[in-house]
């Protein structure tokens, strides 16, 4: 299940330009997005770790924790995201089991990269 589908007849979204910024490193985190349209580009400092597509969230882990924003999302393309407040985000987790699989997958995707990444460099 993609989340996408959950919000298919969402209305409200967020449209950015190739090259904008959609938040910092450091930021407060009151969003997570899906994607609905376009490519996100996750950077830590100046370094594309990820690249996330049309049908991907973005920002989860600063709802999972209330932590600031552990690194910089930047649209790759033109893009259209569909904003999750904390109160959306934890009804979702509460209500549709599969959106928190799906989440608690993307968590550990990006861990699992990670470490790969780290592997290479020692």
């Amino acid at each position: 299940m993609k989340p996408l589908e959950l919000f298919k007849n969402d209305e409200e979204h967020v449209d950015f330009q190739a090259g904008d910024i959609i938040f910092s490193e450091n930021d407060r985190g009151d969003f997570m997005y899906v994607i609905k349209k376009g490519e996100v580009e996750i950077l830590a400092g100046n370094l594309v770790i990820d690249t996330a597509n049309a049908g991907e969230i973005i920002g989860e882990m600063a709802l999972i924790d209330a932590s600031e924003r552990s690194a910089t999302a930047r649209a790759k393309t033109d893009c259209s995201l569909i904003p999750v407040d904390q109160r959306r985000f934890r009804f979702l987790v509460q209500q549709t089991p599969f959106f928190s699989i799906y989440v608690m997958r993307v968590l550990v995707e990006r861990l699992r990269k990670s470490n790969k990444t780290l592997a290479h460099v020692e």
